[in-house]
């Protein structure tokens, strides 16, 4: 149903190298980089950043928010620890969320810009 999906960064060149680090435990890579957008993903770009000049920092109660699945709960860890070692915030650590369903296991984190982020997988 959805194609792709993309949020705003302030540094492109920063914003690209910290999804580089925390999308490969999930076998997601840069696909396409342009002049003011990179894309990514696993055979085509699904996830894209784009630069926008003067961007404020997401409020901590955005709503917008970004899911990638991930194919094992080590590998959401694997996304949150990246992140946060690659300069992102927790914002909520790895764990099952019964409120979402059993076997819901996920993490989220903010990005240098504060984009909601989340990896999920379902477990037994």
């Amino acid at each position: 149903m959805i194609d792709h999906v993309s949020v705003p960064v302030r540094d492109l060149d920063a914003s690209t190298r910290f999804y580089e680090t925390v999308l490969a435990p999930l076998g997601i890579a840069k696909l396409e980089p342009r002049a003011a957008t990179v894309g990514f993903g696993k055979t085509y770009p699904e996830f894209w950043i784009n630069l926008r000049d003067g961007l404020t920092p997401a409020a901590p109660d955005s709503g917008a928010h970004v899911c990638f699945r991930a194919r094992t709960a080590e590998l959401v860890d694997a996304f949150h620890a990246a992140a946060l070692a690659a300069g992102g915030s927790s914002d909520g650590a790895p764990g099952l969320r019964p409120r979402h369903g059993d076997g819901y296991y996920a993490a989220f984190i903010r990005d240098l810009d504060g984009n909601r982020i989340e990896a999920v997988t379902f477990v037994k």
